[in-house]
């Protein structure tokens, strides 16, 4: 379909690549972003093989692969320390590209933004939506700056707490805090760490690598509603809550000394069962299903959805019809991701009997292999 002017709203992870895909199409892109700064917090991020199919799509593997750490390896460990299992997963970039990648969320932010501008992509910091209406034909937006504008779409990448997403459909479920919070803080990584390595246990954890010389260690712990973290003293918290750690995950923990190095975040999440758009605006990503760390494809999602709405908007001939038939290929995917990385956070919480981790991330491994 034709398409003079498209407002993204959110500057992203989902959003960029949304920009970005959309561009390549030689769709005109603006994109609007509230934080003035641009700015994300420097722990690292796991990319899966998805997200490396995805980013060789965009013709990005080899200036995202410039900044990241590619391996194919994820091995599993008991909660006392023995190896459990530990497998490679397919490279789907192709034979001379990793299966999985660490990266740096500067690093990415940066790799995409880039693109996203070197195409034409048009960016607002420091910048919200007021004020949407939407004629059938267009939808004049108001911004925060008293500014306007007119577009033949919006799409809202605005995360978990999206705006975008109160002002389309005000009846949809808000995000709910599952009882649990996750802990990073990059640190050196030793020399024999060649891929992702996930701890079992009463304290689940993880280590990443993110470059030849540089990991990042990830703790999960189930903290009340309403916790608040202090920048003061973020260290001393986080290896408290490394008790009963796997003896490699305690030994490491010894290393979080810098209280401004510490990133943790309360795991928050929505799914919408119905409508993933309004009239001639769309959501992706956290807007629509937010999930939590523990099957590492919240990136991953965004990604892929926003490479799925690009092409339904280029074949569709209706941006409704466009909007239908992108959520009728998500839909399941994203379910699937949203649901089970829940269960298993409260299987850990105890919130639920035990299940099969290493079951939920086989059938993970084989859905996100496929085709999107």
């Amino acid at each position: 379909m034709k398409l003079g002017s498209i407002l993204i709203v959110g500057g992203g992870i989902g959003g960029l690549t949304a920009a970005i895909a959309l561009r390549r199409k030689g769709y005109p892109v603006e994109i609007i972003e509230k934080d003035a700064d641009w700015t994300v917090y420097g722990v690292g991020i796991i990319q899966q093989f998805n997200v490396l199919r995805a980013m060789a799509s965009l013709d990005l593997i080899d200036a995202y692969l410039d900044k990241a750490f590619g391996f194919d390896r994820t091995a599993l460990f008991a909660p006392d320390g023995s190896q459990i299992a530990a497998f490679d997963t397919p490279r789907l970039a192709g034979p001379d590209y990793p299966s999985n990648a660490g990266i740096k969320r500067t690093d990415l932010q940066r790799v995409l933004a880039d693109r996203a501008q070197e195409l034409g992509a048009m960016v607002r910091l420091g910048l919200t939506v007021d004020q949407m209406a939407d004629d059938g034909t267009c939808v004049d937006v108001a911004f925060s700056d008293g500014s306007t504008g007119r577009y033949d779409i919006v799409i809202g990448a605005d995360g978990v707490y999206s705006q975008t997403r109160a002002q389309i459909l005000p009846d949809a479920p808000a995000p709910r805090y599952t009882g649990q919070w996750v802990w990073r803080y990059n640190m050196t990584k030793p020399s024999d760490l060649d891929g992702i390595h996930v701890y079992y246990g009463r304290c689940n954890a993880g280590l990443v690598p993110l470059s030849e010389d540089l990991m990042y260690i990830f703790l999960l712990s189930q903290e009340e509603p309403g916790m608040k973290l202090a920048v003061e003293g973020s260290a001393a918290a986080m290896r408290a809550r490394a008790a009963g750690a796997a003896p490699r995950i305690a030994e490491l923990t010894g290393q979080i000394t810098d209280d401004a190095g510490v990133v943790g975040r309360p795991l928050e999440v929505i799914f919408l069962e119905g409508d993933w758009h309004k009239g001639r605006v769309v959501l992706l990503g956290d807007a629509v299903h937010g999930a939590t760390p523990h099957l590492a494809q919240g990136a991953g999602m965004a990604i892929e959805d926003a490479i799925v709405l690009a092409e339904e908007l280029e074949t569709a001939d209706t941006a409704d019809a466009a909007f239908t038939a992108y959520r009728a290929r998500r839909f399941k995917r994203a379910e699937f991701i949203a649901t089970n990385s829940v269960r298993l956070g409260d299987a850990q919480m105890g919130k639920i009997e035990p299940i099969d981790a290493g079951e939920v991330n086989r059938q993970t491994i084989a859905l996100v292999a496929e085709p999107i």
